[in-house]
Protein backbone atom coordinates (compact mmCIF):
# COMPACT_ATOMS: atom_id res chain seq x y z
CA UNK A 1 0.00 0.00 0.00
CA UNK A 2 1.06 3.27 -0.91
CA UNK A 3 2.45 5.54 2.17
CA UNK A 4 0.29 9.36 2.45
CA UNK A 5 2.76 11.80 3.62
CA UNK A 6 2.02 13.48 6.41
CA UNK A 7 1.65 17.23 5.49
CA UNK A 8 0.88 17.96 1.58
CA UNK A 9 0.87 21.99 0.84
CA UNK A 10 -0.82 22.48 -2.38
CA UNK A 11 -0.32 25.99 -4.65
CA UNK A 12 -3.53 26.51 -6.41
CA UNK A 13 -2.39 28.05 -9.71
CA UNK A 14 -4.02 28.39 -12.86
CA UNK A 15 -7.57 29.39 -11.78
CA UNK A 16 -7.24 32.67 -14.36
CA UNK A 17 -5.94 30.59 -17.33
CA UNK A 18 -8.39 28.29 -16.81
CA UNK A 19 -10.84 30.92 -17.14
CA UNK A 20 -9.50 32.43 -20.13
CA UNK A 21 -9.62 29.71 -22.01
CA UNK A 22 -13.05 29.26 -21.75
CA UNK A 23 -13.90 33.08 -22.24
CA UNK A 24 -14.33 33.48 -18.79
CA UNK A 25 -13.75 35.90 -16.46
CA UNK A 26 -10.84 35.39 -14.15
CA UNK A 27 -13.61 35.52 -11.29
CA UNK A 28 -15.07 32.87 -12.38
CA UNK A 29 -12.17 31.25 -12.69
CA UNK A 30 -11.22 31.76 -8.67
CA UNK A 31 -15.17 30.62 -8.27
CA UNK A 32 -14.13 27.00 -9.63
CA UNK A 33 -10.85 26.42 -8.02
CA UNK A 34 -12.59 26.93 -4.35
CA UNK A 35 -15.60 24.20 -5.76
CA UNK A 36 -12.42 22.17 -6.72
CA UNK A 37 -10.85 23.18 -2.88
CA UNK A 38 -14.01 21.94 -0.89
CA UNK A 39 -13.91 18.60 -2.15
CA UNK A 40 -9.88 18.20 -2.44
CA UNK A 41 -9.92 18.91 1.55
CA UNK A 42 -12.18 16.11 2.16
CA UNK A 43 -10.62 13.76 0.05
CA UNK A 44 -7.41 14.80 1.40
CA UNK A 45 -7.90 13.92 5.32
CA UNK A 46 -9.90 10.63 3.96
CA UNK A 47 -6.62 9.22 2.68
CA UNK A 48 -5.19 10.02 5.66
CA UNK A 49 -2.93 13.25 5.21
CA UNK A 50 -2.57 14.50 8.58
CA UNK A 51 -1.75 18.59 7.70
CA UNK A 52 -3.30 20.05 4.52
CA UNK A 53 -1.69 23.81 3.48
CA UNK A 54 -2.85 25.32 0.44
CA UNK A 55 -1.78 28.68 -0.81
CA UNK A 56 -4.96 30.97 -1.21
CA UNK A 57 -3.68 34.27 -1.11
CA UNK A 58 -0.15 36.03 -1.27
CA UNK A 59 0.68 39.12 -0.05
CA UNK A 60 1.69 40.04 -3.71
CA UNK A 61 -1.66 39.29 -4.87
CA UNK A 62 -3.27 42.77 -3.49
CA UNK A 63 -1.34 43.90 -6.59
CA UNK A 64 -3.77 42.57 -8.69
CA UNK A 65 -6.91 44.46 -10.09
CA UNK A 66 -9.33 45.63 -7.48
CA UNK A 67 -12.13 44.11 -8.95
CA UNK A 68 -10.22 40.70 -9.03
CA UNK A 69 -9.55 41.58 -5.11
CA UNK A 70 -12.73 42.73 -4.30
CA UNK A 71 -13.64 39.64 -5.38
CA UNK A 72 -11.54 36.84 -4.06
CA UNK A 73 -12.16 38.63 -0.69
CA UNK A 74 -15.89 38.25 -0.96
CA UNK A 75 -15.52 34.27 -2.12
CA UNK A 76 -13.24 33.95 1.19
CA UNK A 77 -15.65 35.48 3.28
CA UNK A 78 -18.96 33.42 1.41
CA UNK A 79 -16.39 30.05 2.07
CA UNK A 80 -15.30 30.38 5.35
CA UNK A 81 -18.36 31.23 6.31
CA UNK A 82 -20.90 28.58 4.46
CA UNK A 83 -18.78 25.90 2.88
CA UNK A 84 -16.38 25.45 5.93
CA UNK A 85 -19.32 24.48 8.27
CA UNK A 86 -18.95 20.99 6.70
CA UNK A 87 -15.18 20.65 7.37
CA UNK A 88 -16.01 21.29 11.67
CA UNK A 89 -17.97 18.17 11.26
CA UNK A 90 -15.69 16.32 10.06
CA UNK A 91 -13.54 16.99 13.15
CA UNK A 92 -11.07 18.94 10.68
CA UNK A 93 -8.99 21.78 12.59
CA UNK A 94 -8.78 25.18 10.92
CA UNK A 95 -5.73 27.36 11.10
CA UNK A 96 -4.65 30.56 9.09
CA UNK A 97 -0.78 31.61 8.31
CA UNK A 98 -1.43 34.61 7.65
CA UNK A 99 0.58 38.78 8.67
CA UNK A 100 -1.84 40.39 11.58
CA UNK A 101 -2.82 43.30 9.43
CA UNK A 102 -3.68 43.63 5.92
CA UNK A 103 -7.18 41.84 5.44
CA UNK A 104 -10.67 43.55 5.36
CA UNK A 105 -12.09 43.25 9.12
CA UNK A 106 -15.08 41.18 8.01
CA UNK A 107 -12.45 38.80 6.91
CA UNK A 108 -10.84 38.98 9.90
CA UNK A 109 -14.14 38.35 11.93
CA UNK A 110 -14.79 35.32 9.97
CA UNK A 111 -11.07 34.17 10.49
CA UNK A 112 -11.25 34.22 14.11
CA UNK A 113 -15.12 31.92 14.25
CA UNK A 114 -13.43 29.81 12.18
CA UNK A 115 -10.79 29.01 14.01
CA UNK A 116 -12.63 29.12 17.46
CA UNK A 117 -15.03 26.78 16.23
CA UNK A 118 -12.65 24.23 15.11
CA UNK A 119 -9.94 24.66 17.79
CA UNK A 120 -10.54 21.52 19.72
CA UNK A 121 -11.25 19.13 16.37
CA UNK A 122 -8.49 16.32 16.31
CA UNK A 123 -8.97 14.48 13.01
CA UNK A 124 -6.54 16.57 10.70
CA UNK A 125 -5.52 20.44 10.40
CA UNK A 126 -6.41 22.37 7.19
CA UNK A 127 -3.78 25.50 6.85
CA UNK A 128 -4.96 28.34 5.06
CA UNK A 129 -2.05 30.66 3.61
CA UNK A 130 -3.91 33.89 2.98
CA UNK A 131 -2.16 37.14 3.32
CA UNK A 132 1.14 35.04 3.50
CA UNK A 133 4.42 35.71 2.26
CA UNK A 134 7.04 33.57 3.52
CA UNK A 135 9.61 35.65 4.04
CA UNK A 136 7.21 37.74 5.76
CA UNK A 137 6.87 34.74 7.97
CA UNK A 138 10.66 34.26 8.58
CA UNK A 139 11.17 38.18 9.04
CA UNK A 140 8.19 38.39 11.84
CA UNK A 141 9.08 35.28 13.67
CA UNK A 142 12.97 37.02 13.52
CA UNK A 143 11.04 40.04 15.36
CA UNK A 144 9.05 37.53 17.36
CA UNK A 145 11.99 36.11 19.03
CA UNK A 146 13.85 39.48 18.95
CA UNK A 147 11.37 41.22 21.18
CA UNK A 148 11.25 37.86 23.66
CA UNK A 149 15.23 38.41 23.93
CA UNK A 150 14.60 41.76 24.79
CA UNK A 151 12.12 41.19 27.24
CA UNK A 152 14.46 38.78 29.36
CA UNK A 153 11.90 35.75 28.36
CA UNK A 154 14.66 34.38 26.32
CA UNK A 155 18.54 34.26 26.39
CA UNK A 156 20.03 34.90 22.70
CA UNK A 157 21.67 31.24 23.35
CA UNK A 158 18.20 29.64 24.17
CA UNK A 159 17.28 30.05 20.08
CA UNK A 160 17.49 27.28 17.83
CA UNK A 161 15.36 25.25 15.20
CA UNK A 162 12.46 24.68 18.14
CA UNK A 163 12.52 28.32 19.28
CA UNK A 164 12.18 29.69 15.91
CA UNK A 165 9.12 27.31 14.74
CA UNK A 166 7.72 27.71 17.80
CA UNK A 167 7.13 31.50 16.46
CA UNK A 168 5.77 30.99 13.15
CA UNK A 169 2.53 31.51 11.99
CA UNK A 170 2.05 28.02 13.39
CA UNK A 171 3.71 25.47 14.40
CA UNK A 172 3.08 22.44 11.92
CA UNK A 173 5.30 20.04 11.00
CA UNK A 174 7.69 19.92 7.75
CA UNK A 175 6.04 19.44 4.81
CA UNK A 176 6.53 15.88 2.72
CA UNK A 177 4.96 16.85 -0.74
CA UNK A 178 4.13 20.30 -2.10
CA UNK A 179 2.25 20.31 -5.51
CA UNK A 180 1.90 23.43 -7.93
CA UNK A 181 -0.49 22.92 -10.20
CA UNK A 182 -0.31 24.29 -13.85
CA UNK A 183 2.80 23.23 -14.82
CA UNK A 184 4.74 26.50 -13.44
CA UNK A 185 8.01 24.97 -11.33
CA UNK A 186 8.72 27.50 -8.51
CA UNK A 187 7.41 27.83 -4.74
CA UNK A 188 6.68 31.87 -5.36
CA UNK A 189 7.76 32.43 -1.41
CA UNK A 190 5.44 29.60 -0.28
CA UNK A 191 6.19 28.44 3.55
CA UNK A 192 9.82 28.83 3.12
CA UNK A 193 11.07 27.16 6.39
CA UNK A 194 8.78 24.41 5.87
CA UNK A 195 10.43 23.41 2.39
CA UNK A 196 13.79 22.00 3.47
CA UNK A 197 13.36 18.24 2.30
CA UNK A 198 9.84 18.60 0.51
CA UNK A 199 9.43 16.27 -2.67
CA UNK A 200 7.95 18.97 -5.12
CA UNK A 201 5.24 17.89 -7.87
CA UNK A 202 4.19 20.14 -10.88
CA UNK A 203 1.53 18.76 -12.49
CA UNK A 204 0.28 20.62 -15.78
CA UNK A 205 -3.29 20.85 -14.52
CA UNK A 206 -4.91 23.81 -14.31
CA UNK A 207 -6.18 23.88 -10.85
CA UNK A 208 -9.95 23.58 -11.44
CA UNK A 209 -9.32 20.23 -13.22
CA UNK A 210 -7.11 19.27 -10.34
CA UNK A 211 -9.65 16.94 -8.44
CA UNK A 212 -9.65 13.55 -6.57
CA UNK A 213 -7.95 11.31 -9.35
CA UNK A 214 -5.10 13.85 -10.08
CA UNK A 215 -4.62 14.24 -6.17
CA UNK A 216 -4.28 10.70 -6.08
CA UNK A 217 -1.74 10.48 -9.14
CA UNK A 218 -0.20 12.83 -6.60
CA UNK A 219 0.40 10.43 -4.03
CA UNK A 220 1.64 8.12 -6.79
CA UNK A 221 4.52 9.94 -7.43
CA UNK A 222 5.42 10.51 -4.12
CA UNK A 223 5.99 7.30 -2.90
CA UNK A 224 7.76 6.76 -6.47
CA UNK A 225 10.73 9.24 -4.95
CA UNK A 226 13.48 7.76 -2.44
CA UNK A 227 13.59 10.67 0.51
CA UNK A 228 17.13 10.46 1.91
CA UNK A 229 17.13 13.64 3.70
CA UNK A 230 20.83 14.55 3.15
CA UNK A 231 21.58 10.57 3.66
CA UNK A 232 23.27 8.31 1.12
CA UNK A 233 20.55 5.47 -0.43
CA UNK A 234 20.59 2.03 1.47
Amino acid sequence: MNAVPNHVAIIMDGNGRWATKRGLSRSMGHKAGSEVLERLVSHAFKRGVKVLSVFAFSTENFKRSKEEVDYLMNLFVTMFKNKFEKFKKENIKIVFSKKESGLPERLEKVIKKVEEDTKNNTRGIFNICINYGGRDEIIDATKRIAQKVKDCILEVSDIDENIFEDNLYQKLPDIDLLIRTSGEERISNFMLWKLSYTEMYFPKVLFPDFDEKEFDKAIDEYNSRDRRFGSTSS
